[in-house]
Parts: structure tokens; C-alpha cells; sequence
């Protein structure tokens, strides 16, 4: 992690793919966060490029944190593939001049296509809004192109669930997996213009 910028995934990936510690106890990433957090190791979240883009503040978990719509588990296998076009993982990006202004993004899964739209809050009937925007010009043809959205459980996507009138299948990842939906997040990750003043369309 100091010398080579590996992050802690990376790091416990490798090892336990090239079982570099056969007869040892390897450590969930997690687990290795958490003692980073904990000033436990050398590392601190300076080193972490990553980590200094993202809140180390915390937040008391919910222990029944609510449920938007269909789980994930509920999803067809054959997206996990990615052999079919038109399953889709939807997410917000937050704006660095303004905590108001954000990105939608909707990403497909066997192309990693994006289309993305600006909204002006990440407000549920703001994010509704947009995915009507972003739907709009595939009307004659919206369930071919929207086969499924997969989202995570915020706020922001309370009422997506509406969108299974239109034959679009609608599932939530479980909460703090971001990996279920890891096009979107590693997409969102590398972004570099936070706020676009314009709608783009890249399929």
C-alpha cells in the first residue's frame, strides 16, 4: 500500500488468488479499513487515494434500513453474464462546487455504455424525473432498451420502482454492497467533470 499504491482490495485479492499465505490468516478488506481507520497500521487514509475521495465520517447504521422495491437475489443470472443488452445499474455523483447539484448515471452492463443527465437535487421526484428524460427518446421502444435498472437502497431511488408499469424490471442491491453494482461504481469513480452543463447520450 506505501510503496506500490495497492489498494487493500488489490492487496488481499492477490494473495488470496496466488495463495501467497497458505498456512496464515488473510484479512478481509474490510477488516483491513477498519484498523486503517483505527490507526492500527503504517498506512493511514492519506496514503489511500481512493479513501480521501470518499466520507471516513461515520453514520450509525440502520439496522432495518428500508427496502425500495425487488432485491437484487431476485434478478436473472443470465445479467451477471452481461451476454444480454439492456440491463442497466443506475447511481448519483455528487457536484464538487455544489452539494445540491449531481450527476445521474445509467450504465449498461454488457456495453458499459452511459447516458447521463445533470439534476439539480438528489431528491427522489429529482431522480424521477431525469430517468423519464433519459427514456424518453427510446418510447417506441423502452423495454428493449431498458430490460432491467439495478440501484442501490438511497433515498434518491424510493420511487424507481414506479418504472415496472413501463415493463422495466427494477432491483436494489443490498445495503453497503456497492460491489453488486460495481460497472457504476468504478465508472463513477474515474469521473472527471462532476457536473456537465448538458445531457449526453452515448448509446
Amino acid at each position: 500500500m506505501l510503496e506500490d499504491k495497492w489498494s487493500p482490495d488489490a492487496i488481499v485479492g492477490h494473495a488470496t488468488r496466488h495463495e501467497a499465505f497458505k498456512d496464515s490468516y488473510i484479512p478481509a478488506t474490510k477488516t483491513i479499513y477498519n484498523l486503517i481507520d483505527q490507526c492500527k497500521l503504517s498506512v493511514r487514509n492519506i496514503d489511500l487515494p481512493l479513501k480521501l475521495r470518499r466520507s471516513t465520517k461515520k453514520t450509525p447504521a440502520r439496522k432495518n434500513k428500508r427496502i425500495h422495491g425487488k432485491s437484487i437475489e431476485e434478478r436473472c443470472e443470465s445479467v451477471d453474464s452481461r451476454e444480454e443488452f439492456g440491463h442497466w445499474e443506475i447511481d448519483t455523483v455528487l457536484g464538487k462546487k455544489s452539494k445540491d447539484e449531481a450527476l445521474l448515471t445509467l450504465i449498461e452492463r454488457k456495453t458499459r455504455k452511459e447516458l447521463l443527465v445533470r439534476i439539480s437535487s438528489k431528491s427522489a421526484s429529482a431522480v424521477q424525473e431525469a430517468v423519464r428524460t433519459l427514456l424518453a427518446p427510446y418510447q417506441d421502444n423502452c423495454s428493449a432498451v431498458f430490460k432491467s435498472i439495478t440501484a442501490d437502497n438511497g433515498a434518491e431511488f424510493s420511487e424507481l420502482a414506479a418504472f415496472e408499469k413501463e415493463n422495466i424490471a427494477i432491483y436494489f442491491s443490498h445495503p453497503y454492497a456497492s460491489f453488486e453494482r460495481g460497472t457504476n461504481e468504478r465508472h463513477n469513480g474515474i469521473k472527471k467533470t462532476p457536473c456537465p452543463k448538458h445531457i449526453f447520450n452515448t448509446i
